[in-house]
């Protein structure tokens, strides 16, 4: 029956919403595993930067070789670079700070570009250091051995006897006969040599040993590596 103002007024019965009933409660729980995946990633990006930061906070800028070094080689503003380094009490690297303190000084052993300095590696800016002198020689193949580099420790075993075998104006060993041993340091070799298929090795020596080294007759000088301790 219908009312005078013209209005039906049958109760109405309200469709079903779209996403209601049982496959809604199926979508929730397919995305249940999608949510904690998405909270568990959250969290170990996290923990990552807060380790990362940590990592980072604890590096301090030092200085490095920025190219090859020899031994004796005074150190300039070029053969220096800055890098970031983890800090550790167990090495004593040297801040990028001194760059000025570090330049003039020598290298005592031979640097390798990257390696990172510390005061071990350098020494005083003078060079040769005070009782040391340095000198070269000319070797043919068979008076060194093969791949002789600098940083080296040899022993020089000087002749006395030229070739000619008139007795060259050096000093002789206490046997008199036996060849000098000379105790030396590579700082450097020149397989150009000089020019007539002999090639010049720079050592470093007692300043004793310099007059019997530098009064050595031609082909009275053979070098022979010993140990890094010198054994």
């Amino acid at each position: 029956m219908r009312s005078n103002t013209g209005f039906d007024s049958r109760p109405t019965v309200a469709a079903p919403r779209a996403g209601r009933g049982p496959w809604r409660a199926v979508r929730r729980r397919r995305r249940l595993p999608f949510v904690a995946l998405g909270g568990l990633l959250v969290i170990v990006c996290v923990l990552a930067y807060a380790y990362g930061a940590v990592q980072l906070g604890d590096r301090i800028q030092v200085l490095a070789a920025a190219r090859s070094v020899a031994v004796g080689h005074a150190i300039t503003a070029t053969d220096l670079k800055q890098v970031s380094a983890a800090r550790d009490s167990g090495v004593q690297l040297i801040p990028a700070a001194q760059a000025v303190q570090v330049i003039g000084r020598t290298a005592v052993v031979p640097l390798v570009a990257g390696t990172l300095l510390t005061p071990e590696l350098l020494g005083d800016a003078a060079f040769p250091p005070a009782g040391k002198v340095t000198a070269s020689v000319a070797l043919k193949p068979g008076q060194y051995p093969q791949g002789l580099a600098a940083g080296a420790q040899v022993v020089a075993y000087v002749s006395t006897t030229p070739q000619n075998g008139q007795p060259a104006p050096a000093a002789t060993s206490a046997g008199g006969s036996s060849p000098a041993r000379v105790p030396a340091v590579v700082l450097g070799v020149d397989l150009a040599g000089d020019g007539q298929g002999a090639t010049v090795v720079t050592l470093l020596l007692d300043a004793a040993d310099g007059p019997r080294l530098a009064a050595a007759p031609t082909g009275g000088v053979v070098l022979m590596q010993t140990a890094p301790q010198g054994g």
